[in-house]
């Protein structure tokens, strides 16, 4: 019992470990969301969050570009060389667990002697030949080597948060940016139109000042419409050039045109997905990974702790050695030696208890940031239901106005034709309804994008696919020629 009794004490040592154990911090969530309109809310909303939601829009040239963007997205690369990069620290921090062993040899020829040799004959030469194989191994009484593997774990699954996030928000941005591109053709479209009636109108107008049925003041105002128009469509083709080049950026090639698989008003609006406000915490990237940066933190302050303990370590060699290379491996020549370890702090003057209070600042400052990803959790999916709701609600009321101003545009029309009013009622009409035509595509486009965004803040199963297609241990580094 007695000999007995210094390892049971080891093995009972041994499954302490200094700091404090992790522990979810308790956050208040809502019970609902306060959008109370459910109107647009399908009944099997879980499945619908699981969906990958790019597909509902119904347009294949979509979901073949969130495809390649998450295959050949420069973004979503560099976050999956980091997880591998964490994977190989984690894999370094687990073999503390383990005795390191090494080899070595030695050979050397030289004249070696002490003080009170006789050296008037001249010091003899010798050889020295040895092969060994030595290990040391660091007994984990305190914790340490545990603490700093739950640390390295929690940095590999945040980096790994971190790129799902990435992917997310790729998935997004490319959907976005394809809705705000079919837009903007459909507002180069009205343009156009536009454009092109003003100059018929224009025509018209010409051939009237010069039979002096109209004045020079009714033409130049019908002119300045004209430009109006025209000015519009350099606009819209700078801005279309613009989110095409967005779009090939985030698909990971150089500026080219994008093309279409259909316009907007032919687009499909997803049912919206709804779920209980608490699962966020479990499947949203941003605060996965906040709580991993959290986890790390909190046992980090125990690494730091382990600092104030002695640390034991176990050595040991086992090889050859002899003066005579022939003779090196013979039964006689083995060496062997076997021994610890004992290093503790005495005075530091104050290094640990800095080392440990700049690890509990690090864990604080993580508690924070993790709750403050939980609320933004909750604020951007709120914001989002809000905004497809009162969208919807918008649209519907822009849509009877350019119904309004189009009937406005055709009797005013009507009445300066028949000589019942001037042309300033037509050109406020047609002004109007322009403008009108224009913001129904741009609260459309809004529309659109709501839904991206609710997909965005729910996340889902689906994200975990796309993660999984996304993820890529590349062999050739060297970038694609364009």
């Amino acid at each position: 019992m007695r000999r007995s009794f210094p390892i049971i004490c080891a093995v009972v040592l041994t499954g302490c470990a200094v700091g404090p154990d992790y522990q979810r911090p308790p956050l208040e969530s809502p019970e609902t969301w306060i959008t109370a309109d459910t109107t647009f809310y399908a009944d099997s909303s879980a499945a619908l969050a699981d969906t990958a939601w790019w597909h509902l829009f119904g347009d294949t040239v979509l979901t073949n570009l969130v495809a390649v963007g998450l295959q050949e997205n420069t973004d979503i690369r560099v976050a999956a060389a980091r997880v591998e990069e964490l994977m190989g620290r984690y894999g370094v921090a687990r073999s503390d667990y383990f005795p390191k062993i090494d080899a070595g040899g030695t050979a050397m020829r030289g004249q070696f002697g002490a003080p009170g040799d006789d050296v008037d004959g001249g010091r003899p030469t010798h050889d020295y030949f040895r092969v060994n194989l030595s290990t040391d191994w660091e007994i984990d009484l305190w914790g340490r080597i545990r603490r700093a593997n739950e640390a390295a774990r929690a940095d590999l699954l945040a980096s790994e948060e971190a790129r799902r996030g990435v992917v997310l928000s790729t998935a997004s941005l490319i959907a976005a940016s394809y809705v705000d591109l079919l837009a903007l053709d459909r507002q180069l479209e009205i343009a156009r139109e536009t454009a092109a009636s003003r100059l018929n109108a224009l025509d018209l107008f010409g051939q009237r000042k010069a039979k002096g049925d109209l004045s020079v003041l009714e033409y130049s105002q019908a002119e300045s419409e004209y430009w109006l128009a025209m000015s519009q469509i350099p606009v819209f083709q700078k801005q279309i050039t613009f989110v095409e080049n967005n779009i090939n950026y985030l698909l990971g090639r150089n500026p080219a045109p994008v093309t279409r698989g259909s316009v907007i008003d032919s687009l499909a609006l997803p049912e919206v997905p709804v779920g209980m406000p608490s699962t966020l915490l479990e499947r949203r990237p941003d605060v996965r990974f906040a709580e991993e940066q959290l986890r790390a933190a909190n046992a980090r302050i125990g690494v730091a702790k382990s600092l104030y303990f002695p640390t034991i370590s176990l050595s040991g060699m086992l090889g050859t050695a002899s003066g005579d290379l022939d003779a090196l491996f013979q039964s006689d020549s083995g060496v062997w030696d076997v021994g610890g370890s004992v290093f503790g702090p005495i005075f530091h003057w104050g290094e640990i208890g800095g080392e440990v209070s700049a690890a509990e600042g690090v864990q604080k400052q993580a508690l924070y940031s993790y709750v403050g990803a939980v609320r933004n959790a909750f604020r951007e999916t709120e914001d989002a239901l809000t905004n497809r709701s009162r969208t919807g609600e918008q649209l519907a009321a822009e849509a009877s106005r350019v119904e309004a101003l189009a009937t406005y545009a055709r009797l005013a029309r009507m009445r300066y034709d028949e000589g019942v009013t001037d042309y300033l009622e037509v050109l406020d009409a047609e002004r109007s309804l322009f403008s009108a035509q224009l913001d129904y595509t741009r609260t459309q486009a809004e529309l659109y994008k709501s839904v991206v965004d609710i997909y965005r803040a729910l996340a889902g199963s689906w994200l975990e696919q796309a993660a999984a297609a996304s993820f890529m241990i590349e062999e050739d580094v060297e970038p694609r020629k364009p």
